[in-house]
C-alpha cells in the first residue's frame, strides 16, 4: 500500500488554507491512503514550524509527502532547505511536489552509473527548486522593503497592524498552561512569536514597561 502525508501552510493567518485541500484529492487519485494532513499558518523562511516537526516526525519509511508547492515546505536559505529534505530522507520518506520531477522509481530500478546519474540529476533539480523558492521570498521582501520605503517618505506608513485575536489565543493558551509548542501549533502561528506575546504579556503583567 502506498502511503503519503499531505502538507499545507500558509504564511498569515488571514490567508486561507482550503484552496490546498485538492492535494488531498491528488494523492488519493494516484493511489495513496493518506496518513496524515498538517496543516499550519508560519512562514516558510521558518524550520521551528509546528507542524512540520511533528510530520517529520510521523514519517515511516517509504512514505510520501505531498505539498501544493516547494515553497510551502520550505522558503529557507538553501543550506538550511537541504537539511530539512535530508531529515526527510533520513526518514525513508520522499517528497512528490508539483514542479519538481521525481526520479526515485527510476533511479530505484537502474544500477551502476545509470542510477549515480539518475540520483545525482534528481538532487540537482530539488537543489534547484529549492533556490528558485527562497530567491522568490527574497524578491518579495525586497518589493515589500522598497513599498515601506516609499510610503514612509510619502508619511502615508503606520506600521503593520498586529493580530490581537492570535494574541489573545496565545495568552490564553500559556494562561492555561499549555507547552509553548503545543500553543503554537493551536495558535497557527510559530514557536518564536509565542515566546515573544507571552514574554510581552508577562511584562505587562508585572507592570513593566518596554522602550
Amino acid at each position: 500500500m502506498k502511503v503519503a502525508r499531505v502538507y499545507m501552510r500558509v504564511s498569515t493567518e488571514g490567508q486561507d488554507l482550503s484552496r490546498q485541500d485538492a492535494v488531498v484529492a491528488q494523492a488519493r487519485a494516484a493511489g495513496y491512503y493518506i496518513a496524515g494532513v498538517y496543516r499550519e499558518k508560519a512562514s516558510g523562511a521558518r524550520a521551528d514550524r509546528p507542524e512540520l516537526q511533528r510530520m517529520i516526525t510521523d514519517l515511516q519509511p517509504g512514505e510520501v509527502i505531498f505539498a501544493e508547492r516547494i515553497d510551502r515546505i520550505s522558503r529557507l536559505p538553501l543550506p538550511e532547505a537541504e537539511r530539512l529534505v535530508e531529515s526527510i530522507r533520513e526518514k525513508g520518506a520522499r517528497l512528490a511536489v508539483p514542479g519538481v520531477v521525481d526520479l526515485s522509481d527510476l533511479a530505484e530500478d537502474a544500477s551502476g552509473v545509470a542510477r549515480i546519474v539518475l540520483e545525482s540529476v534528481q538532487a540537482m533539480l530539488l537543489r534547484l527548486a529549492l533556490q528558485m523558492s527562497r530567491d522568490e521570498y527574497e524578491d518579495r521582501r525586497e518589493r515589500q522593503r522598497q513599498g515601506i520605503d516609499r510610503k514612509k517618505r510619502e508619511g502615508g506608513y503606520t506600521g503593520r497592524k498586529p493580530n490581537a485575536r492570535v494574541h489573545e489565543m496565545i495568552v490564553a493558551l500559556r494562561t492555561a498552561g499549555h507547552p509553548i509548542p503545543e500553543t503554537a501549533r493551536l495558535a497557527g502561528c510559530s514557536v518564536s512569536q509565542v515566546k515573544r506575546i507571552w514574554s510581552m504579556h508577562k511584562a505587562e503583567s508585572r507592570g513593566e514597561t518596554r522602550t
